[in-house]
């Protein structure tokens, strides 16, 4: 254990982080981002005259990124280098066990956050830990991280696993951190009280201030990841061993900087368009409000005071013939206006990578242009797509080095033929290096499950395969209830035909 690890040093090396985001302007185009996607846009303008309208374009096509990446479901499948029976069913177990911690954990729903985040903010995270219960029971859960709260020992290098450390940024009630710290034994733990940290988003609405900045630093000793949890005076938790191997950190840019573990988000470089929009639209508006209708011209000399009321009198001074008002209306507005406002916002778009195509503003009557433009718009986001999808392979790494640290044995239920049966599995005992497993990722029709049974069953149903076992069996196991034991079924009735079959019959004697 490295003795030299103190409050005082983990603070040191968070005021160091958090001036390398200050440096970059991470808060502050965060900040902007955010306001600006949920469409907050006139943040400290002051201009109490004039119409604010926003011509939020940037989530719309934010909105079709996010979807057109998690569009298709994300699959997992694990392969073992050595296709042996044991490693088969292992891998097996394993890529089961992986698809209840998803469902569990709800991570296909994170992953839409994170990705939401990824886009906005440049950044999407994922922590992943273990919730012991007592005994071997207990549970792993996932966190989203926002990319403010998350330091890297090593800015200039995005590859989490290389870092000499992790910082982990939680703000919490400061009552709450110093009852944890009393309950693990700290000695100082009557120092801890609430701290100001302003750059972290709507922490400044908290009027009573309560908040106290725990960091959780992670770092690798000889292979294994330790962890401590601090404040800036006193440990919460004092440095301790997990027994993993990998960083519980799975870490996703939108588009990769050169030397610098922080992305780009795709709003950041398009604000100033969206500002022009808005200004165009809001000058737009007042040119309407004060010009549109005509201006109405009275003598003063002759008519003291005008009135619209319908039917009211006017008292003139003179001769009423010579006492005429007369109206004017100004010119009407440029078009160009209204139609920069356009070619701003559909530019802005082309330039994102969503057309009009690809947002389904196009009239439907060419569907296999439309098809092949939204083909083509989609094709940049392959980058995303990919980026995306080693995040989950990240993701999947993780959770079964936690599984190896912390299931330790387990009951697990599966599908043996013949109905559910269980099977005492340690996890600890597997050997995941000679196993030597690979982690495949992508969309679930990238296994062509659906497209799998369609053309089973146009086998089936034109004669080309007429052996009911092998059609059960070229049917992945979610789509047919209990389908081993319809296998089974089938197979001892054909024994049993075969069995009758072959017994000779008894010919009567002859009369």
């Amino acid at each position: 254990m490295n003795n030299m690890i103190t409050p005082g040093t983990i603070w040191e090396e968070y005021l160091r982080g958090d001036g390398y985001n200050r440096a970059v302007d991470l808060y502050d185009n965060v900040r902007k981002n955010e306001d600006f996607y949920i469409g907050d846009q006139w943040k400290g303008v002051n201009a109490p005259d004039l119409e604010k309208p926003v011509l939020n374009f940037l989530k719309r096509v934010v909105a079709y990124f996010i979807s057109a990446i998690v569009s298709d479901d994300v699959a997992v499948s694990l392969t073992p280098a050595r296709l042996t029976d044991d490693g088969a069913f292992t891998s097996d177990v394993l890529t089961g066990e992986i698809d209840h911690v998803i469902e569990q954990t709800k991570a296909k729903t994170l992953a839409r956050d994170m990705l939401r985040n990824c886009a906005v903010d440049g950044d999407g995270c994922f922590y992943f830990h273990f919730l012991p219960k007592g005994g071997a029971d207990g549970e792993i859960r996932l966190e989203n991280l926002d990319n403010t709260k998350v330091l890297f020992g090593n800015p200039y290098d995005k590859e989490v696993q290389d870092q000499p450390y992790l910082l982990l940024v939680c703000r919490r009630s400061a009552a709450e951190v110093r009852a944890e710290a009393k309950a693990n034994r700290s000695p100082d733990w009557m120092n801890i009280g609430p701290d100001t940290r302003s750059q972290y988003m709507n922490e400044d609405c908290d009027a009573e201030n309560d908040l106290c900045t725990e960091l959780v630093r992670l770092w690798k000793e000889d292979g294994a990841v330790h962890f401590c949890r601090t404040t800036r005076d006193c440990f919460v938790h004092a440095p301790a061993a997990t027994g993993l191997r990998l960083y519980p950190v799975a870490w996703m840019n939108w588009e990769p900087v050169k030397n610098s573990y922080h992305g780009r988000a795709s709003l950041t470089g398009l604000i100033p368009n969206q500002i022009f929009v808005n200004k165009l639209w809001a000058m737009a508006m007042e040119h309407q409000k004060r010009l549109a209708f005509p201006k109405l011209f009275y003598d003063m000399t002759k008519i003291r005071e005008w009135t619209n009321k319908v039917g009211q009198a006017i008292g003139v001074a003179g001769d009423p013939n010579t006492a005429v008002a007369s109206s004017f209306r100004a010119a009407d507005m440029s078009n160009q206006v209204l139609e920069l406002v356009e070619r701003t916002i559909s530019y802005s778009r082309d330039f994102l990578g969503a057309s009009d195509a690809a947002l389904g503003n196009v009239k439907p009557e060419n569907t296999s242009a439309i098809i092949a433009v939204q083909e083509a718009t989609a094709a940049p986001l392959e980058l995303q797509r990919l980026s995306y999808y080693q995040f989950w392979e990240d993701s999947v790494r993780i959770l079964l080095d936690l599984m190896r640290c912390c299931y330790g044995e387990r009951e697990i239920v599966f599908d043996a033929g013949n109905g559910p049966a269980s099977v005492l599995m340690d996890f600890g005992a597997v050997d995941y290096d000679g196993l030597g497993l690979k982690v495949d990722v992508g969309k679930a029709s990238y296994w062509s499950e659906l497209l799998q049974v369609q053309t089973a069953d146009n086998l089936f149903r034109s004669g080309v395969l007429t052996d009911a076992v092998s059609y059960l069996e070229s049917v992945p196991d979610k789509y047919i209830r209990n389908k081993n034991r319809l296998i089974a079924e089938i197979r001892e009735q054909r024994a049993a035909r075969k069995g009758k079959e072959a017994v000779p019959a008894v010919s009567e004697p002859a009369v």
